[in-house]
């Protein structure tokens, strides 16, 4: 009697019987919401988001307001961070509930401010336009894009502006005061020179191009507030070799570090592996030394 042989299933490839009538494999349930769903998990992110409004809170001096206020940006970054991951996610179920429960306590806490302070509502449009292209970037998975990280940092740093108008220094709510204005563009200058720095290490490691930018970047920087320390000493009658203020002196060691940095980590990281997590700390470090040199940035 010949062997007659088996059909061969045209999947696997394994010589076993065919089920004309196999049922497909259930889906498997979607996975509901767990706490790291709901915290960003990236605490350098949390640093480079809240400084600028914190700068512009201490600068403008603390009112119910402006806590109000930055309590209510933390809580937008935290409904953007939510809504990315479902945008990205293609709305998965895990993220319906974070962007549901943040965005509903942003409304309970932003509608009242915005009734009591109507004004607020002169940044509409700009936020508007910047949720948009976050949101955008978010759907196109491009958010560690340059321009998806530029969006971000452009947000981020005119909260200064923004908070700052509420504190206890400028009763009458002056939509842009000088000195918020400057703490903005410092962060935004500093925030962005991050980025490019952080692109360096990992997503963009070896390339020549965005190590070069990088490092103009970082120069132009420093030379940037040296410039501006030389420019204020002679005005306030220092130009005569006596020692430099200890501020602006902080300053200017703040953003020779910054330039240290961009130059020695990536010499190090083509040399050896720098693992993301040491990269991200180095940054928070950098973020916070920023953040108190502000004051030294904006005084002349």
């Amino acid at each position: 009697m010949s062997d007659v042989p088996r059909p061969v299933n045209s999947d696997s490839g394994n010589p076993h019987p065919v089920n004309s009538g196999s049922v497909r494999p259930r889906a498997a349930n979607p996975r509901p919401s767990r706490v790291r769903d709901w915290i960003p998990d990236q605490p350098g992110a949390w640093v480079m988001a809240l400084a600028p409004a914190l700068a512009g809170f201490v600068a403008g001096g603390p009112t119910p307001y402006s806590v109000w206020l930055v309590v209510l940006w933390a809580l937008c970054y935290c409904v953007q961070f939510a809504a990315a991951r479902w945008l990205k996610s293609r709305f998965a179920r895990r993220y319906r509930m974070p962007v549901a429960d943040y965005g509903a306590a942003l409304a309970v806490l932003g509608v009242p401010f915005v009734v009591v302070n109507p004004g607020i509502l002169r940044w509409a449009p700009v936020y508007v336009v910047l949720a948009a292209l976050s949101f955008l970037a978010a759907w196109l998975r491009k958010e560690r894009s340059l321009w998806g990280n530029a969006v971000a940092v452009i947000a981020s740093s005119l909260m200064a502006t923004v908070v700052a108008p509420y504190g206890a220094h400028n009763p009458l709510h002056v939509m842009m005061p000088s000195t918020a204005v400057m703490i903005s563009a410092v962060f935004a200058v500093t925030q962005f020179g991050s980025v490019l720095f952080v692109k360096t290490m990992i997503r963009e490691r070896g390339s020549r191009a965005y190590l070069v930018a990088s490092i103009a970047w970082h120069a132009a920087l420093f030379a940037g507030v040296t410039w501006r320390i030389g420019s204020f000493l002679p005005a306030v009658g220092m130009d005569d070799g006596s020692w430099i203020p200890s501020p602006l002196m902080w300053g200017e060691l703040v953003s020779a570090w910054l330039l240290a940095r961009a130059i020695a980590l990536p010499w190090i990281g083509s040399r050896r592996r720098v693992r993301p997590v040491v990269v991200g700390m180095v940054e928070m470090v950098s973020s916070l030394l920023v953040f108190v040199a502000v004051p030294a940035m904006t005084a002349a």
